[in-house]
């Protein structure tokens, strides 16, 4: 599971077969002609964003208007991968929900970021005190909360997790969900955004690590009884 959500191809191809919305993409590898601008703006609109397919923390991402924009953004994400993704542009809220569970996951209750930057940057994540603010809960209706709980849930199984996850989706003005990408090994400091769902949710940062261990115990004793030959 997290091999599969470290790669946002092979990630966004599962989701896509299974009927789970997502933005349009297109894939490249090192080997490819790489497309004109017009070509992708046909494919995806403008602005688009170039990243690679498998890093975190916005690291070789950027957002793309102009040629010379876009060709730099390429040429950056390719010295961090031999994939990188080109993205259709969002506008939407950013709305995370945290997933706790093996056969039988549950879902926190969902947050909201929002940021300075033109998007949720490395400068914003990890460097900008001021460049971002959570809201906990998010400030939605309770019916769209539960739909996007939905979505979560049902990509945490799509992509065959077990124990912890962090879905993060788009939620659009006219109220379309669309997933965003999962995080398969989300930051858990007591201010990163996991724990601080769950405990929004009623489960204390101790109590959570808790479960995560019973969590392993539990799929190490049922993995134990696979055959590893005859």
């Amino acid at each position: 599971g997290a091999a599969v959500g470290m790669d946002k191809d092979v990630m966004k191809r599962l989701l896509r077969d299974a009927g789970l919305p997502i933005g349009k993409f297109i894939t490249l590898r090192l080997e490819d002609e790489v497309p004109s601008l017009q070509e992708v703006k046909e494919k995806l609109g403008i602005p688009c964003f170039v990243k690679p397919a498998n890093l975190g923390s916005s690291v070789g991402i950027n957002r793309a208007e102009t040629e010379e924009e876009y060709l730099a953004a390429v040429k950056e994400a390719f010295e961090f991968d031999n994939k990188i993704i080109i993205e259709e542009f969002i506008a939407g809220r950013e709305i995370e929900c945290a997933i706790l569970g093996n056969e039988n996951p549950k879902a926190s209750v969902v947050g909201e970021i929002s940021f300075s930057d033109s998007f949720y940057s490395y400068d914003a994540k990890y460097v900008d005190e001021g460049g971002y603010r959570i809201d906990i809960p998010a400030l939605i209706e309770p019916e769209m909360q539960a739909k996007i709980q939905e979505v979560a849930l049902k990509t945490f199984k799509v992509l065959e997790c077990e124990g912890f996850a962090r879905v993060d989706v788009f939620l659009t003005k006219d109220n379309q969900i669309l997933v965003n990408e999962i995080n398969t090994i989300p930051g858990f400091t007591k201010i990163s955004m996991y724990p601080k769902l769950w405990e929004a949710s009623g489960i204390a940062y101790t109590d959570l690590i808790s479960q995560l261990i019973d969590l392993a115990i539990s799929r190490f004793e049922k993995e134990k009884r696979i055959k590893t030959s005859r």
